[in-house]
């Protein structure tokens, strides 16, 4: 079976921007995304868990499939946003079957 080369794009931020970055794929057509519930973690600052009372601190990944090319558009849309919320951004290589939906 042959597989084509894409980018998997995985940001976690908390949950009242993923609308934003949603938005960010969309301006970057890139059509196809899952958003994830992330439970807990650790990181510079200590562990964090999510605050199911308050929702304060609920955080999510929002992972897509790309090629190239709107990768690099949705980075270049999200760009401002990175700092300012302190998000974590990854962009692997994938071989994807089927690469012509992305």
């Amino acid at each position: 079976m042959q597989t084509v080369q894409r980018k998997r794009i995985e940001i976690m931020a908390d949950a009242p921007l993923v609308p934003a970055i949603v938005a960010a794929l969309r301006r970057a057509e890139i059509g196809g995304h899952s958003v994830l519930p992330v439970l807990s973690g650790g990181g510079r600052s200590g562990s964090w868990s999510e605050e199911r009372l308050t929702g304060a601190e609920t955080k999510q990944l929002v992972w897509a499939i790309a090629s190239e090319e709107h990768s690099a558009q949705f980075v270049d849309a999200v760009a401002p946003l990175l700092s300012s919320h302190r998000l974590l951004l990854t962009i692997s290589d994938v071989a994807v079957v089927r690469g012509e939906r992305f």
